[in-house]
């Protein structure tokens, strides 16, 4: 297990780790929304990736990163969503169990997705402490393993193998830009860029509800979320303190949108491209769209997140 900022070659290691348990998702452009954005845009569709979001990777990596013997009592953590679904998939992949702590306001659909991959589901108050509470209680119970969904070397190792497949697909970009919530998939991105092209421009994006990236990298110091108010429910939680560290040394600027800002971008991209994103994945592509003068004429690398919707509550 990593308890170091990951290098390169644990990149690699979980890169190889991996690979049989997740999809090498494709990489794919559209000249018209490259005129739109006035840069050469190529999007990771991480949409395509198993359980339908990156998540896959952080998760499979951490639970992989066990020998089997020390399986045998799974996998727990608290989550509402992607993270939920990634542990419970890789979970069963590994022959073990998993035990999915989710808010009881939870979304019948995603509590369903959830089970239908092996999980036990537990029922909880809709709030932190609660979660974590809970969380604690069935890992003492069960012996379970905790996967944190962010702040986590394992996880951000993972994480990193996104924009390392990007960066060999992809020659010549200028920069990358991915959305940050706990900051897995920003930290291992950075990393990935870091190692690979360290020339290479690192943005994130936020949504301006929720700025604590913003915030806590102007202080140098992490300045929790007063606000969950945002449609981008992926991206809610505060930076993690190992992802923090990891961003302050590699990220050149972090932007922030509002949430018309992310809702316009999401549906530039099911109507242009023909693909379904969630709320979460538009927010690196509204922030592109937000900073035309940063962009513009350059090869961007962007991480499109997730494609988990609920298509009954749209925002378009």
């Amino acid at each position: 297990m990593l308890t170091t900022v990951p290098s390169l070659s644990d990149i690699k290691r979980a890169h190889q780790r991996i690979s049989g348990y997740i999809t090498h998702t494709p990489v794919i452009t559209s000249k018209n929304i490259d005129e739109i954005a006035g840069c050469n845009l190529f999007f990771k569709c991480e949409n395509f990736q198993k359980v339908g979001a990156f998540k896959m990777r952080g998760a499979s990596n951490a639970i992989f990163s066990y020998r089997p013997e020390e399986r045998d009592k799974g996998f727990a953590c608290h989550s509402s969503g992607n993270h939920g679904q990634a542990v419970s998939l890789a979970s069963k992949l590994a022959g073990s169990r998993a035990y999915i702590i989710m808010p009881n306001n939870s979304s019948s659909v995603k509590v369903a997705a959830v089970k239908g991959y092996g999980a036990e589901v537990v029922l909880c108050e809709p709030n932190e402490k609660s979660r974590e509470e809970t969380c604690a209680r069935v890992m003492e119970e069960t012996g379970a393993i905790l996967i944190h969904p962010f702040d986590d070397y394992n996880i951000i190792a993972g994480q990193a193998t996104a924009c390392k497949e990007l960066l060999e697909e992809v020659d010549n970009l200028d920069s990358v830009i991915t959305p940050v919530g706990g900051g897995g998939l920003a930290a291992g991105t950075a990393l990935s860029a870091h190692y690979i092209e360290p020339k290479l421009d690192v943005y994130i994006g936020e949504p301006k509800e929720v700025d604590d990236a913003f915030n806590s990298l102007k202080a140098g110091r992490i300045i929790p979320n007063t606000s969950t108010n945002t449609i981008a429910d992926g991206l809610k939680t505060t930076i993690g303190e190992k992802n923090f560290e990891i961003l302050k040394e590699h990220v050149k600027e972090v932007f922030t949108v509002t949430e018309q800002e992310i809702i316009d971008a999401m549906k530039l991209i099911w109507e242009r491209m023909k693909i379904v994103i969630e709320p979460s994945s538009a927010v690196a592509f509204a922030s592109i769209l937000k900073n035309p003068e940063v962009f513009e004429g350059k090869n961007v690398g962007v991480i499109l997140t997730g494609g988990n919707v609920d298509l009954t509550r749209l925002p378009f």
